[in-house]
């Protein structure tokens, strides 16, 4: 009988379910656990396969007549943003992100909820409690951390901090290749900054300033509108059958 470490991964798959991105199609996903001394280690090998992370669960699509979902990374180094992501960050330069521990907050909840409520009603987490949240936030055995993007106040150009309530929240993990975009969430009202752009675009430059080459988007989803904006960052590397291939434009 063949005997296995107690920290190897062990693999599951889930039941199909609604896919939530196309219509029509099941979804189902092969996913394992990121505890123990190997969390770490094993997180960024499997990002690079393709993997995404939710608290301790490492997940990608397993789904068994389609394979729509792909693994985007932005080549940091070699991105130049375009003429609308410019006008982003200049629609934005009263906002400042602070990088901090993963700790969730009574204010970060409150907007996390007024996101859910106004974007994704009818979506799996419109559901979450407050301890659901904290969960999300804290249930992590890897390198993770909040951004959190609030406006500018008097005293920012000293402490690096904004004031106020916060405006846009970023979970990202650090790989060594990269950082990990794990989830972000916004002021509803402030729609016309388009702040999931503007967090992206601040992505790239954090990660530009820490010397790694990617920024991992999660997945696109050709024919979806939900993902569409992925497309947009490029150049980008997309995980193919036969590895990661380089796209110029979207």
């Amino acid at each position: 009988m063949t005997s296995h470490p107690r920290d190897a991964p062990q693999f599951y798959l889930t039941a199909p379910s609604p896919c939530p991105y196309l219509p029509g199609q099941q979804e189902r996903k092969v996913f394992t656990h990121l505890v123990g001394r190997r969390a770490r280690d094993l997180n960024e090998i499997l990002t690079q396969g393709g993997f995404r992370r939710s608290q301790t669960i490492a997940y990608r699509p397993a789904c068994e007549t389609c394979r729509a979902c792909i693994s985007v990374r932005v080549v940091v180094g070699d991105f130049r943003p375009s003429d609308s992501q410019r006008r982003v960050l200049k629609r934005n330069r009263d906002l400042v992100g602070q990088a901090q521990a993963n700790r969730p907050a009574s204010e970060q909840y409150a907007l996390f909820r007024r996101y859910l409520d106004a974007r994704h009603g009818d979506g799996g987490m419109v559901d979450m409690t407050v301890l659901d949240y904290a969960m999300m936030v804290e249930d992590s055995h890897v390198e993770t951390h909040l951004v959190v993007y609030r406006r500018r106040g008097p005293d920012t150009a000293i402490n690096g901090r904004g004031t106020g309530a916060p405006v846009a929240v970023c979970l990202t993990d650090v790989l060594a290749d990269g950082l990990s975009m794990v989830y972000s969430f916004y002021d509803p009202a402030e729609a016309d900054r388009s702040l999931g752009t503007f967090m992206i675009l601040d992505h790239i430059e954090r990660a530009r300033s820490l010397g790694l080459p990617y920024l991992y988007l999660g997945y696109w989803v050709e024919g979806s509108r939900k993902m569409q904006y992925k497309a947009k960052f490029t150049p980008q590397e997309r995980l193919m059958p036969n590895g990661w291939a380089r796209v110029e434009e979207g």
